[in-house]
């Protein structure tokens, strides 16, 4: 599965890109899945993913949960928790 993913506020600063285009390997099915293969990228995405608990996950702009599947996803958008005022 060929995949956009969209980073926001720190995790983009981490990573270093706003955005990129990734071919996922078959074993990654759930949102849980795609962190930790994240992860794996290399220090900057291991860096941005090292509290993946509290990362927030939008697949096709829908916020999700960690368990769920990516079948169908487009964009997942990945991001901190936002606060608000």
């Amino acid at each position: 599965m060929t995949v956009k993913l969209v980073y926001f506020a720190w995790v983009r600063e981490q990573i270093g890109k706003q955005e990129e285009t990734l071919s996922l390997p078959v074993s990654v099915i759930t949102v849980s899945d795609l962190l930790k293969h994240l992860t794996g990228l290399g220090e900057n995405y291991a860096q941005a993913l090292r509290f993946a608990d509290v990362i927030r996950v939008a697949i096709n702009q829908e916020h999700v949960e960690h368990d769920t599947p990516l079948a169908g996803a487009h964009e997942i958008a990945l991001f901190p928790p936002m606060t608000g005022g």
